[in-house]
């Protein structure tokens, strides 16, 4: 019996199966497979999600810290650029399993760990998620806060005027992620074109008021040579990638919904890359025409605009609070919210995840921890996301090399499924992980061995995919030869078209 449907690249499952499966433990509305009708997301959707994403303090002020570690404009750029070139690689190959399946991303995570054990790289991006939403709300609030004194003198004097930003700026986060990444479709359109060309007009007053880009554009690279730099290319590298490399492990979250493999892909290839190199840019091109119109280099863009007249704090702060929203409930809230949500699927929603990891930020106190201990925790998240490699690398492995894209889509909710493994656990999972995290960390204890952690998330990636592709030779979970086709029905783009035959709609690298 046929339990799933394949048209133009794209599987779901057959009405029947999806009713025999409604009563599920492992099933409801939110981890379900999506259907062809809601597979609408298209490119615009996609480069709009990026753009919206990219454009926030946070990538604004990227540039800064590597011309800090000594590089001239035109190499952090560069290293930008790059950076962000390399996590699109994992983006890209993960995007593919969410759009041709229709799976968010711990349903995903259940095709490689197993139904239970996919709560550890589910869990593992959601603590990272949290701790990143909290502060970011925490950072957004300080900036609304900032913004509201300057404008408004009376605002500074009112007893708890922090603690009120950060609670109604806190609430807007959660509910604007209580409904659904479809809310990131909407946001994403509304949040890009306010933003960039807010920037845009920006980055018009600097050079004009400026006289021209001002003196970091014109000061070199402190390294006099070859290897200087590269001893600081390589760290600063991983940074850049640690920046996306959480969304690479959930980017199914969002592509579950794309109309075609064609269209999220080159809208997510142009998108990322280029909106960061540009952003950090104009960063950079601002802040150094503050040198000259202010006397002082003003990086963080809520200083800069404290020294503009109040209507113009007050439109600034409204473009801060879209900016932080999109990135917050874009690449923070929703990968731990489906996280919590598959922990129990019949009991919790997407919407309660989502209220739940809101109050787990809560309680991490993200103002004690940037008072306090804000460089440390900075670094541990940043490494922490560095280390999420290795997962990336699992999930990559597995879906393009060991299974080369092809699954039983209804038995990732069936508890005693083939990807049950043993009691809910692959093991070889678990054990490519341990390898994939334990090699880099080498590189805190031998100091030979440096390197390993300088480029824990590289080396992480390539280390567990050799592992794990090693470890699952011949597992029973992977398809034999034709149980594929046997499983589904393939339909070309004729309406009412069917075949039975995967000869004739083969799936591309890039369907």
């Amino acid at each position: 019996m046929k339990t799933q449907i394949e048209q133009n690249g794209i599987v779901t499952l057959t009405p029947e199966a999806a009713n025999g499966l409604s009563n599920s433990e492992m099933w409801n509305d939110d981890l379900r497979p999506t259907t062809m009708k809601e597979h609408s997301w298209k490119g615009l959707n996609f480069a709009t999600l990026w753009i919206g994403m990219c454009l926030c303090i946070p990538a604004y002020t990227m540039a800064s810290g590597l011309i800090s570690l000594g590089m001239n404009w035109w190499q952090a750029i560069g290293t930008i650029f790059l950076g962000n070139v390399i996590v699109l690689i994992p983006i890209l190959l993960n995007s593919h399993a969410g759009t041709k399946f229709g799976i968010p991303y711990p349903v995903f995570a259940r095709l490689w760990f197993g139904s239970k054990g996919a709560h550890i790289p589910a869990l593992a991006r959601a603590i990272v998620a949290a701790g990143w939403f909290g502060i970011n709300t925490w950072i957004g609030t300080g900036a609304i806060d900032t913004l509201l004194s300057a404008s408004f003198p009376a605002w500074r004097n009112l007893a708890g005027h922090t603690a009120i930003v950060f609670a109604l700026f806190w609430a807007l986060n959660v509910i604007v992620a209580y409904k659904g990444p479809q809310a990131m479709k909407v946001l994403g359109l509304i949040a890009t074109p306010i933003v960039g060309i807010a920037s845009i007009i920006l980055l018009i007053w600097a050079y004009t008021n400026a006289g021209g880009w001002g003196p970091i554009l014109d000061t070199p690279s402190e390294f006099q040579t070859t290897g200087a730099f590269l001893k600081v290319f390589f760290p600063a590298l991983t940074g850049v990638i640690a920046f996306w490399a959480t969304l690479a492990l959930n980017i199914p979250d969002f592509c579950r919904y794309a109309k075609s493999q064609k269209s999220q892909m080159l809208a997510q290839s142009f998108s990322l890359p280029l909106t960061m190199s540009i952003f950090s840019f104009i960063g950079i091109a601002v802040t150094s025409a503050t040198v000259v119109i202010f006397g002082t280099a003003l990086w963080d863009p809520v200083q800069l605009l404290a020294k503009f007249p109040p209507y113009v704090i007050f439109l600034g702060t409204l473009i801060i609070v879209i900016a932080s929203l999109t990135i917050n409930v874009g690449a923070n809230i929703v990968a731990p919210a489906r996280a919590i949500e598959n922990l129990n699927p019949k009991r919790i929603t997407f919407g309660l995840g989502a209220l739940i990891t809101g109050v787990f930020a809560i309680l991490m106190q993200p103002w004690y921890i940037m008072e306090n201990f804000g460089n440390y925790i900075f670094g541990w998240l940043g490494t922490y996301g560095a280390l999420l490699g290795p997962i990336d690398g699992i999930a990559i492995a597995d879906y393009w090399l060991v299974r080369k894209r092809r699954m039983a889509l209804n038995e990732l909710y069936d508890v005693n499924g083939r990807y049950s493994y043993t009691s809910g656990f692959n093991k070889n999972g678990v054990y490519a992980l341990i390898i994939g995290v334990a090699i880099p960390v080498l590189g805190l204890i031998i100091p030979g061995l440096r390197f390993l952690w300088d480029n824990a998330w590289t080396f992480g990636l390539f280390i567990s995919i050799i592992a794990y592709t090693y470890l699952m030779r011949g597992d029973q979970s992977v398809l034999k030869p034709g149980e594929y086709e046997k499983i589904t029905t393939f339909k070309s783009s004729t309406p009412g078209n069917q075949i039975d035959s995967v000869k004739n709609n083969e799936t591309e690298f890039f369907y």
